[in-house]
């Protein structure tokens, strides 16, 4: 189950929050109380509580906020045990200095904000011999291979167990804790209010991630990349997955370049069932892939694992859904028979993977590319690969093309104000295709929309080639209007004032 972390400074702000949690079923939630300002009325807090609570008063060595005396600390412990608390939360160098009494249960708890220890099942022994109803570990996970131990550890517990890894990296602890068989996992109230290092709010970890529906059956798939905090491909594809009643989910995995092999070789252990690929990994992954579709075999690069009995297999979605895109917003056009494709020469800004996939895509239709990039040698690159014609970024409003199309970040959120091809060089006749999803609307397309172009918008290539992937693993057709609209949700939401 999850349990809601509450720390506020007020008391009447955390009885509105809990009575806030318990009606919309939350079953547990933990008290912070050392986030209270001045006088911290246990009893107040305890008396109607509407759902089970865990007391927790955490220092600052402890990543907590407590700068008061360890005697009242202590005290304050002490009280909620005699006022009938659910759990109280003991560190494991003051668990015996807190004696057991009535039906309040003991959570012995470990935290290292530097490292996740290298022996969990011998410090597991050791908290659990402080007369622990529960054992809690929560570290820092510094590579991806520290949650599997931790995971790995959790699921062998023979005691009720809590097992997290803190940090960007340690986030698929906290979403598969219960697939693991951890007692409960952690989240927090607002999205944007963490208490602890790669916490996920609530609602993200039910209706996201389903947390509650998850089980040892439960296949996992996921994105890699680094960061991997930005992406939006855990909303989209969690949404269809639910939709189409599959027991799945889909996880976020920072994984460093220099960690990829270990983890790659590791796959097996949780087990995976299929990864997207993005920065900065879709060209060294090949390395461990068995097998490759000729998309991947011509570009270079992927962007869709499938892990399965013959190894790792390699596909490539985004140059089919740049394709598909294009040719959804160029068929409005009066085509005469055998008029082709629809663009003739297109210019493609950026030298990325997104860039080399499009590229090859509209070569493919006959489509005369150049591409454009800050660092020419890596357009270069493209162009040898691709067959198609590189120039310096300066140079890229010189000659007029049918189409542009953005491969770079530029008008990304947060900085929606920047566009990599000026309004003045646009011209009616063109099609302009950004990339960039997040927003939709960048100020490249509302630009192009104000002079009259068509437009084709990261939205829509984002849900194709995430549709694709979805058909790849999973064998049936994703509702692409579920997909569309988790997406324009959740980036509508990214940008709603805390």
């Amino acid at each position: 189950m999850i349990c809601v972390s509450i720390g506020r400074g007020r008391h009447r702000h955390v009885i509105a929050e809990h009575r806030h949690l318990a009606e919309n079923g939350v079953p547990l939630v933990e008290l912070r109380l050392d986030y209270i300002q001045g006088t911290v009325q246990v009893k107040r807090l305890l008396a109607e509580r509407p759902c089970p609570v865990i007391v927790t008063c955490r220092r600052v060595a402890d990543g907590g906020r407590w700068e008061q005396s360890e005697d009242d600390r202590l005290m304050l412990l002490r009280t909620a045990i005699v006022e009938g608390a659910d759990y109280v939360d003991l560190e494991d160098d003051i668990a015996a200095k807190v004696p057991r009494y009535g039906k309040t249960k003991r959570i012995v708890s470990h935290h290292d904000f530097q490292k996740t220890p290298a022996d969990l099942t011998l410090l597991h022994k050791r908290l659990a011999e402080l007369n622990a109803d529960v054992v809690k570990i929560a570290a820092m996970a510094n590579h991806p291979t520290d949650n599997l131990r931790m995971l790995e550890m959790v699921h062998a517990s023979r005691i009720p167990t809590v097992g997290i890894c803190m940090g960007d990296i340690g986030v698929p602890t906290r979403i598969l804790a219960g697939r693991a068989g951890a007692a409960f996992t952690f989240a927090t109230f607002h999205d944007d209010r963490v208490l602890a290092p790669g916490q996920i709010g609530w609602r993200q970890m039910r209706e996201t991630y389903r947390f509650d529906s998850l089980s040892q059956s439960t296949k996992i798939y996921g994105v890699v990349a680094d960061p991997v905090g930005h992406s939006l491909s855990p909303v989209v594809h969690n949404a269809a997955i639910a939709a189409a009643g599959i027991d799945a989910v889909y996880v976020p995995f920072r994984v460093p370049a220099e960690q990829l092999d270990e983890f790659l070789a590791n796959a097996g252990r949780w087990p995976l069932a299929g990864l997207s690929v993005t920065i900065p990994h879709k060209e060294a992954v090949l390395e461990h892939c068995e097998s490759q579709d000729p998309l991947v075999q011509s570009i270079g690069a992927t962007n869709t694992l499938s892990f399965g009995p013959g190894g790792i297999s390699a596909a490539n979605t985004d140059a089919t859904a740049a394709v598909e895109s294009l040719e959804a917003a160029l068929a409005d056009q009066e085509q005469q028979p055998g008029a082709g494709f629809g663009v003739k020469t297109a210019l493609v800004l950026g030298a990325g993977g997104a860039a080399r996939a499009v590229s090859f895509g509209l070569r493919q239709k006959g489509v005369e590319v150049t591409v454009a990039s800050r660092t020419l040698e890596r357009a270069k690159k493209i162009a040898a690969e691709v067959g198609c014609k590189a120039i310096d970024w300066d140079t890229r409003y010189r000659l007029p093309y049918d189409c542009v199309i953005n491969a770079t970040p530029v008008g990304m959120h947060p900085n929606v104000d920047e566009t990599p091809f000026d309004k003045e060089h646009l011209r009616s006749y063109m099609v302009v295709f950004d990339t960039v999803y997040n927003p939709e609307n960048t100020l490249l397309v509302k630009q192009a929309r104000e002079i009259g172009c068509r437009i084709v918008t990261g939205v829509e290539m984002f849900v194709r080639q995430a549709a694709n992937q979805f058909r790849i693993w999973h064998g049936v057709e994703p509702r692409h209007e579920v997909m569309r609209e988790a997406l324009k949700r959740a980036t509508a939401s990214a940008k709603q004032p805390a």
